[in-house]
C-alpha cells in the first residue's frame, strides 16, 4: 500500500514539473521569464585606424586562425554561430556595400548576418627571444544597440614555438568559459527584461509647439501624451524619464523587446522609432526622426 502512495506521489511530482516547464515556455510572449535562451553569435576581427574590415583577415594568417578558434570555442559549447568570412563573401558578391565607411560596412555585415550578438576579437601576436605568445581581447556587443555585454582578455602564455594555431587555441581556452558565462547572463536578462534605448525628443527652432502645448482629442499637454504612450509601448511598461523641460524630454532608459512579440523576428531601435514617429503623426504633428546606435532622436517641426 505504501508503495502505491509512493508511486502516485512520484507521478504527481513529474506532472507538476512538466506543467511548470510548459507554463514558462507558453508565457514567454506575455511577460513570463525565460530561463536561458542562447544568442546567435558572429565573431568579427578588430580593425585599427586605416584597416579595412573587408581585407584585414586576408593579410594576416594569425588573425584568421584566432577568429576560427574563437568560433570553434563557441560552437563546441552549443552556441549557434555565424561565419563572418562567409557573410563577408556573400556581401561582396551581392554588392551590398554602399560606401567605404568602415562603420557602415560593419553595421551592414552585422545586419545581414541575423546575429543577436557580435564578438569583436583583437588578436595580438607577440614574438620574442623568451618565446612567442598570442593575446586576445574579446568584447561582445548586442547587435541592434551596440551595448557591451562581456569583456575578457585571454593569453596563451609564452612558448618556444611557431605554431600560432596552438597558441591561439590556448588563448581562447584561457578566457572563453568566463566570457561566455557573463555574456549569457546579460543576454538572458535582455530576453526577459528587454534592451535599453535612449529617446531624445525636442523641437525644431521654428516649431509652434512645446511640451506644455495641449493637443490631441483630449487636450492633454504633449509631455503627458508622450508618457502615456511610453507606458503602453515600452517593453513590460519599463521606462525612465531623465528630465522634462518645455523644449525637451529625455528618456534615458526605455526597454524594447529583443524579438518582435508578433512575428518573432529581431526587434531594433529603428522599429521602435517608427512606432514613435507614427504616434506623433497621429497627433497631427510633423516629426523628424534619426537613430544613432541605441539613441532615438525625435524633432518636432
Amino acid at each position: 500500500m505504501k508503495n502505491k502512495y509512493f508511486i502516485l506521489a512520484i507521478l504527481l511530482l513529474q506532472s507538476s514539473l512538466i506543467n511548470t516547464v510548459f507554463c514558462q515556455n507558453s508565457a514567454t510572449n506575455s511577460g513570463g521569464q525565460v530561463v536561458s535562451v542562447q544568442p546567435k553569435i558572429m565573431v568579427i576581427p578588430y580593425t585599427k585606424e586605416g584597416e579595412d574590415l573587408r581585407t584585414v583577415l586576408e593579410n594576416d594568417e594569425n588573425k584568421r586562425i584566432a577568429i576560427a578558434k574563437i568560433k570553434e570555442g563557441f560552437d563546441s559549447r552549443g552556441f549557434t554561430t555565424v561565419d563572418f568570412v562567409a557573410k563577408l563573401k556573400a556581401a561582396k558578391d551581392n554588392n551590398v556595400f554602399t560606401s567605404d565607411n568602415q562603420t557602415d560596412i560593419k553595421s551592414q555585415i552585422i545586419q545581414m548576418s541575423g546575429a543577436d550578438v557580435y564578438v569583436q576579437a583583437e588578436v595580438i601576436v607577440e614574438k620574442g627571444q623568451s618565446g612567442n605568445s598570442v593575446k586576445l581581447i574579446l568584447t561582445a556587443y548586442e547587435a541592434s544597440t551596440g551595448n557591451s555585454l562581456s569583456n575578457k582578455v585571454g593569453e596563451s602564455g609564452k612558448f618556444y614555438t611557431e605554431d600560432f594555431n596552438k597558441l591561439a587555441s590556448k588563448a581562447v581556452e584561457s578566457c572563453v568559459e568566463d566570457f561566455l558565462n557573463i555574456m549569457q547572463i546579460k543576454f538572458t536578462d535582455i530576453v526577459n527584461n528587454g534592451k535599453s534605448v535612449i529617446i531624445d525628443i525636442s523641437f525644431d527652432a521654428g516649431s509652434q509647439y512645446k511640451m506644455s502645448s495641449e493637443i490631441g482629442s483630449d487636450g492633454l499637454p504633449l509631455s503627458d501624451q508622450i508618457e502615456m504612450w511610453m507606458e503602453k509601448n515600452a517593453f513590460k511598461n519599463n521606462y525612465h524619464i531623465q528630465g522634462t523641460t518645455d523644449l525637451k524630454m529625455i528618456f534615458d532608459d526605455v526597454k524594447i523587446p529583443l524579438k518582435d512579440q508578433a512575428t518573432g523576428n529581431n526587434y531594433n531601435p529603428n522599429k521602435f522609432a517608427l512606432e514613435l514617429f507614427k504616434f506623433f503623426k497621429g497627433l497631427g504633428l510633423q516629426p523628424g526622426k534619426d537613430v544613432k546606435g541605441s539613441t532615438i532622436y525625435i524633432t518636432i517641426k
